[in-house]
């Protein structure tokens, strides 16, 4: 059987908004979503707009799955994610955008980022992300200069989640951003788990959602011929 292949961007953003808030992409939300692939025998590999080692949030070792992934080769890898203008997304299954405060900084507009979800989406792949990782998809507009969003069923982090969390700190809410470029957005509870799949999209609205979502990818990936 041939592998499958997973290509994770991350941010390079350490810190975030006018108080300087310590931030980078959500421990969980890598963790998580790696167990899922990695026990589906799927091969991940990382990016980030500048390359490099992506600063982490988030981490709790009292989570297995975080201490196993804290322990692994793979987050050594992942400490030389490879520059995402030199990569070709088109070489991966599906790309994959975790969330954490960081990609509210850099993944929201950067361009090497849209260019990829759009050669990623036009190339027939699988896009998915978690949690604040769907800004991603923000600014990405298809050939007919619609937006990638628009109609589309998606998920992420709420605006009732970001109330008591980052109001404060983030620039803009997602939630609200992601209605107005005319996406068909769902959540439910703040903090419970929920994933969206609208054919080759895959989202999930926090970090409970972070292992649901990668379960999500391997299914997809299996359904792809």
């Amino acid at each position: 059987m041939t592998v499958k292949h997973v290509l994770f961007v991350l941010t390079n953003a350490a810190e975030i908004g006018p108080n300087k808030r310590a931030t980078g992409y959500f421990y969980p939300e890598v963790a998580h979503p790696y167990k899922a692939l990695d026990a589906a025998g799927i091969a991940v590999e990382y990016a980030s707009p500048q390359g490099g080692n992506p600063p982490a949030d988030g981490y709790d070792d009292k989570d297995p799955a975080q201490r196993a992934f804290s322990e692994s080769q793979a987050v050594r890898r992942m400490a030389h994610s490879r520059k995402l203008s030199e990569v070709d997304v088109l070489d991966y299954d599906a790309i994959f955008f975790a969330g954490g405060l960081g990609p509210m900084v850099d993944i929201a507009i950067d361009p090497d980022v849209k260019r990829a979800v759009l050669r990623a989406w036009n190339g027939g792949k699988i896009v998915a992300a978690v949690c604040h990782g769907p800004v991603a998809l923000l600014g990405v507009n298809l050939d007919d200069g619609t937006p990638l969003v628009q109609g589309r069923r998606l998920t992420s982090f709420s605006d009732a989640e970001e109330e008591g969390y980052a109001k404060a700190d983030v620039p803009f809410m997602l939630e609200s951003a992601l209605r107005a470029a005319g996406a068909e957005y769902s959540s439910t509870d703040p903090w419970q788990s929920k994933v969206v799949v609208d054919g080759r999209l895959i989202t999930g609205q926090n970090p409970a959602s972070a292992n649901a979502v990668g379960e999500a990818i391997v299914a997809a990936l299996r359904g792809v011929k």
